[in-house]
């Protein structure tokens, strides 16, 4: 198949964000939550566990699923941002928390994971069956846009969706793993891993598991974490092998979907070495680089007190082209 191109944002970072833990952390910090009305919804999945979703009340227009990053949830600032924005398009959207992110464990053992691809596949399908004469774009953030991207490379997905959007992608996980445990960015990996680490001390409260957690404090790392938690309880013999597995960069070539890729050069989550390269892109997809950005920041502006953020609509604008 044809490569696919990579071209140069047109995003400017703000001046005194010119760092990429600053562009990072400040959405966290300082970007103010815009209420929206959403209307809740529990899928009940076909291995019997559910996922929760959350729906905009518009009723007509273009649909987008969205999908969220590592622990993430609909307050996460970008979920909360890029669903008020496709609201105030005039379209519909769509958010779907991964197992256990919603605020209730989920019933089985297993929860989720970058390669996760099963819970999308089967909400996508879902929203076909409903919706089947409705365009159906879809968003993916960091984990969510790893597994989104696997999936769209995977047999089945090109007929399915109209066109993709994934921002801040670990192309490569056993990249992204290694990037963490170095320099600043440790702190992403401190704050991460204490949150999976609580939501596992939860799921198994009170229950017997398949799983040692005995000594769940000492898995501080990402590959620690992974290799004795999320490896056994999705199936994979180790760290590396779900590493290998749940990339996405090896499916970038098979994807038959309109897809944009949004990515910084210095996004503190991985390596510089990470970023696809044209030929191992189809040529449905667009690499959009920027030399600053962070991960899923992004922030523009003047000044500090009138931030522009600019995700979301070069998001939609790349989607309105599709919508239709």
């Amino acid at each position: 198949m044809q490569s696919g191109s990579i071209v140069t944002s047109k995003f400017k970072p703000a001046w005194w964000l010119a760092d990429p833990h600053s562009q990072t952390l400040w959405q966290y910090l300082f970007r103010r939550k815009i209420n929206i009305e959403l209307i809740p919804e529990r899928l009940e999945l076909p291995d019997g566990d559910f996922v929760d979703i959350r729906w905009t009340t518009k009723t007509t227009g273009p649909l987008v699923a969205v999908f969220h990053g590592l622990e993430g949830d609909i307050t996460s600032p970008y979920s909360n941002a890029i669903m008020s924005y496709i609201h105030s398009l005039g379209w519909r959207a769509v958010f779907m928390h991964f197992r256990s992110c919603s605020g209730e464990m989920n019933r089985l053992e297993r929860s989720y994971h970058s390669g996760d691809t099963d819970d999308i596949r089967y909400l996508i399908q879902v929203l076909q069956t409903r919706y089947p004469n409705i365009p159906i774009a879809t968003v993916g953030y960091s984990l969510g846009g790893n597994a989104l991207l696997k999936y769209l490379g995977e047999p089945g997905a090109a007929s399915q969706i109209v066109a993709s959007v994934a921002v801040s992608v670990p192309y490569l996980l056993h990249d992204s793993a290694i990037s963490l445990s170095k320099g600043i960015s440790r702190f992403y990996q401190w704050r991460l891993v204490r949150l999976l680490q609580e939501k596992i001390r939860r799921k198994f409260i009170g229950k017997n598991s398949s799983i040692n957690i005995n000594n769940l404090h000492k898995l501080n790392t990402f590959y620690k974490f992974d290799e004795n938690i999320t490896a056994p309880l999705h199936g994979f013999k180790s760290a590396n092998e779900y590493y290998l597995k749940s990339s996405s960069k090896q499916y970038l070539s098979k994807i038959q979907v309109p897809t944009l890729l949004l990515h910084a050069r210095n996004d503190p989550f991985m390596s510089f070495a990470a970023i696809p390269k044209a030929e191992d892109l189809s040529n449905s997809v667009i690499l959009e680089l920027s030399d600053k950005g962070g991960h899923v920041g992004f922030v523009g502006g003047i000044v500090p007190w009138k931030a522009e953020y600019w995700l979301e609509k070069r998001i939609t604008d790349f989607l309105k082209i599709y919508n239709s």
